[in-house]
């Protein structure tokens, strides 16, 4: 049986960036080792997970995608330490499935890190160095890999962690993939009491109450995350609701401990256009506000609904209609936090393209792994935007220039528009990544930054690297 290979259009998650592709479906490593030489020789190579990035960080225009979904064995899962070696296209909804139930005691293991959908893969979630509700207690999804493997395209197979290879190591966490294709991932898991959530919802009347309710959560909660009226204006600017969430006590147990077999909901497809306008986000940010009874709300909840709400809506993408959405996301640092969300607010509630999914939380201060890693200390603003072409490339302009204007970055994984320059400066380490690139890989988006990214480094690690 050949290899599977397909040519045609791909789409990222956000539905705006696209391209001609070949895709080719290697079945297992072997056989991956095998092709990468020859299709790097005739075309750039970028490895393709589950297209969970909005932008064009997951596409290769022109070029050869390998689809990795096929790699998703669990070779080894050590009971005492937690610690799981699993080919690169396993899924974080597989690794919850069957390594994260409950036992006797209600207690799990559990991933330190995870990001807001259970659909990534974990080859993509080290390419982006990924973080979830808890970076103020855990970092990084790349924390807590201890060591990986790397296919580069002359065929030689590299192992590189924390203390193995490490130049290799930070270039490859959150390097989207350009230093060759990362095959197999050893990643540390945790014990928790239960895969229950006891979670905790308050009202916030304003940005005021954010940054009390957010000092004070870091030091008591697990999770947290806040939902943000974009419309809101004027004493009501940053109204919405604050959640936080900590695993239940021992013995727990309840629904929404295992991921459903598929999602509640569907949507088959897209509208011919986009019914989300300022109108009908008034009404669902009304709607979603009144959700909340009262000041505060006590719940019990199994993890799946609490950490990956939009995951019970199959294709919740296409709601954007044919035209896509961008999502914007920046992270500005701790000491201008307060004045920049500020004005990131104003910003987008006078240009009236709020978005549906306003979410804004804290980020600790352990330093990221990564070169080209996202996060920092400090406070994350993520929003999605229907795409109305120039006027909305003109807000996401706005909002670049006052998260640079800060000293924050945007999120490469959510990018679709970052100008170069902006680039360079907003990741310093892409000069030391260029030592590691793959000349044999490339991607749409190192393509569009051009210089900062350029594949200047050999495509070939020192001989002594390869294992």
């Amino acid at each position: 049986m050949s290899t599977l290979t397909t040519t045609g259009a791909v789409r990222s998650w956000g539905r705006v960036h696209g391209g001609q592709h070949t895709l080719v479906r290697p079945r297992t490593r072997d056989e991956l080792g095998e092709l990468l030489p020859r299709l790097a020789a005739s075309r750039p190579v970028l490895a393709l997970g589950l297209g969970r990035s909005y932008g064009d960080s997951c596409l290769n225009d022109g070029g050869i995608l390998v689809d990795m979904t096929a790699l998703d064995r669990i070779e080894r899962f050590d009971p005492e330490t937690g610690e799981v070696l699993a080919e690169a296209g396993l899924t974080l909804d597989e690794l919850l499935r069957r390594l994260c139930r409950p036992e006797a005691d209600g207690g799990a293991w559990f991933p330190h890190v995870t990001p807001g959908t259970r659909f990534v893969t974990l080859g993509g979630a080290v390419a982006n160095d990924v973080h979830g509700k808890n970076h103020h207690r855990h970092g990084t999804f790349g924390h807590h890999v201890t060591r990986l493997e790397l296919l580069r395209s002359d065929g030689s197979r590299v192992w590189c962690g924390p203390e193995e290879n490490p130049g290799l190591f930070r270039a490859t966490v959150g390097g989207l993939g350009l230093t060759g294709i990362i095959t197999r991932v050893a990643l540390r898991l945790r014990r928790v009491s239960s895969l229950v959530l006891d979670v905790e919802d308050i009202r916030l009347a304003g940005l005021d109450g954010f940054w009390r309710l957010a000092a004070e959560s870091e030091a008591s909660h697990e999770y947290t995350v806040g939902w943000v009226d974009c419309l809101a204006e004027g004493p009501a600017l940053g109204r919405g609701i604050w959640t936080r969430a900590v695993h239940a006590p021992p013995g727990t147990v309840g629904p929404g401990t295992l991921p459903e077999a598929a999602p509640r909901w569907r949507v088959p497809f897209g509208p011919p256009v986009s019914p989300l306008n300022r109108l009908t986000l008034r009404a669902f940010n009304a709607l979603y506000r009144a959700r909340l009874r009262g000041e505060r709300r006590q719940r019990r909840t199994g993890y799946v609904p609490a950490l990956y709400p939009l995951d019970a809506i199959g294709g919740w993408n296409r709601l954007y209609g044919p035209r896509g959405f961008y999502q914007y996301q920046c992270v500005v640092p701790r000491a201008l936090a307060r004045e920049a969300v500020k004005e990131l607010l104003q910003t987008i509630a006078a240009a009236g393209q709020g978005s549906f999914l306003a979410v804004l939380k804290t980020m600790g201060a352990r330093p990221s792994p990564g070169l080209l890693s996202f996060a920092m200390a400090g406070a994350t603003l993520a929003l999605d935007f229907p795409n109305r072409g120039a006027a909305t490339l003109a807000l996401l302009d706005r909002l670049d220039r006052i998260t640079e204007a800060a000293g924050g970055r945007v999120y490469i994984a959510k990018d679709g528009r970052m100008s170069p320059e902006s680039f360079a400066r907003a990741y310093p380490g892409w000069r030391e990544l260029q030592r590691w690139r793959d000349l044999g890989i490339d991607s749409s988006f190192a393509r569009r930054i051009g210089g900062g990214l350029a594949a200047t480094a050999p495509s070939r690690v020192p001989a002594s690297l390869v294992g």
